[in-house]
């Protein structure tokens, strides 16, 4: 069996959900923003992932979502579901389900709950568990930040033999790790960061694309830099890295997914609040964030 040709190259956002008044799904701001997204040059879409705040969505919600921006997504774009949850047999579920909506990758992270039995061992036995039954392909995803769980290098490459497991989205930032997992997968094993910090040099390392929060509000910024990096702009890679760090440090490790739906918001998406426990923005962070944004789109 050969593994999957999927090409994953490119900027993929990790769709926010907007909420409305009673904290219910706004299905027809998301379609909205989809319809928005369209009209840029995205890869595709990742949905109910991190950014999408999915630890606090039911199952329905989840199916609901998938539908609604399958449903508006127009064109080529790859759609990608995270279907990651604790247990294995209900991420195998989840990933069904989103095979049957039309999506074509399936996001997995890492189960985090019992951190101190979750071994290499655990965590490969979980994503080969999910790889066999998928009727999808299967993207690794690890995010620290989140779980405290890194994933190895090692560990990746083990994983990137399994022909239905196609790639990870690496999202600590870590441009070493980057590039030792790089260097231990095959070439067709597709490596998408998930730090806008770190797109550039993980590009010129051999990373195919990224999946960006920070491109739920500034798509077209993200879209440029990493058509530069790829032409071999170089100059204009490093100056549209440089414009992107402070809004994408703003809006992901210091103001989180409430700023970033709160500068979505200024640039005419739907963003609104976050659900609880987040709690909303205060008026200093909202005046910070509109400043940090303003910068950033100045020369657009």
């Amino acid at each position: 069996m050969t593994k999957p040709k999927f090409v994953l190259a490119g900027i993929f956002p990790p769709l926010t959900t907007p909420f409305a008044a009673d904290m219910s799904v706004d299905l027809a701001a998301l379609s909205s923003n989809v319809q928005k997204y369209n009209r840029i040059g995205l890869a595709g879409y990742v949905v109910v992932g991190s950014t999408g705040e999915s630890v606090f969505l039911r199952e329905e919600e989840k199916s609901r979502i998938w539908e609604t921006v399958r449903q508006a997504t127009e064109g080529e774009k790859v759609l990608i579901a995270g279907t990651g949850c604790e247990a294995t047999a209900e991420t195998i579920a989840l990933t069904r389900r989103a095979a049957e909506l039309g999506y074509q990758v399936a996001l997995v992270r890492t189960p985090a709950y019992f951190k101190p039995q979750m071994s290499d061992a655990a965590l490969e036995r979980h994503f080969l568990l999910v790889a066999d039954a998928s009727p999808i392909p299967v993207l690794i995803y690890s995010v620290p930040q989140f779980t405290g769980l890194p994933v190895s290098a090692a560990l990746v490459a083990r994983l990137a033999q399994h022909p239905n497991i196609i790639g990870i989205k690496e999202s600590s930032g870590n441009v070493q790790l980057v590039a030792d997992i790089i260097g231990r997968v095959p070439a067709s094993f597709q490596v998408l960061v998930g730090s806008a910090t770190t797109l550039y040099p993980s590009m010129a390392l051999g990373a195919c694309g990224a999946v960006l929060a920070v491109a739920c509000a500034l798509p077209e910024l993200c879209v440029e830099l990493y058509q530069a990096a790829r032409s071999g702009e170089h100059e204009r890679a490093r100056e549209l890295q440089r414009r992107l760090h402070v809004p994408t440090v703003a809006l992901t490790s210091r103001f989180g997914i409430a700023g970033l739906k709160y500068a979505m918001d200024q640039r005419g998406y739907a963003g609104g609040p976050p659900r609880p426990p987040l709690l909303p923005l205060d008026e200093k962070a909202r005046a910070e964030i509109t400043r940090i944004v303003g910068a950033a789109t100045s020369s657009e």
